[in-house]
């Protein structure tokens, strides 16, 4: 997963402010840190995506984003 793909999830899921406030201050007790600072680190992208998802109960079939035309 890209970075561009990861904050385009995080938006369409939770709207860009919210996503903004996930980013710098959610923290992931499964990977043991902020979101932001798990993706600074380099830790994979999917992981920490599928990480927000299951604190946020991001129901299964929006977890892969949003279904637009010529997507």
């Amino acid at each position: 997963m890209r970075l561009a793909e990861f904050h385009e999830l995080l938006a369409d899921e939770f709207g860009r402010a919210k996503a903004r406030h996930i980013v710098h201050s959610h923290y992931l007790a499964g990977l043991g840190g902020v979101v932001g600072d798990l993706v600074e680190d380099g830790v994979d992208l999917r992981r920490v995506w599928e990480e927000v998802c299951r604190d946020f109960d991001v129901p299964e079939e929006r977890r892969l984003g949003r279904d637009l035309p010529g997507r």
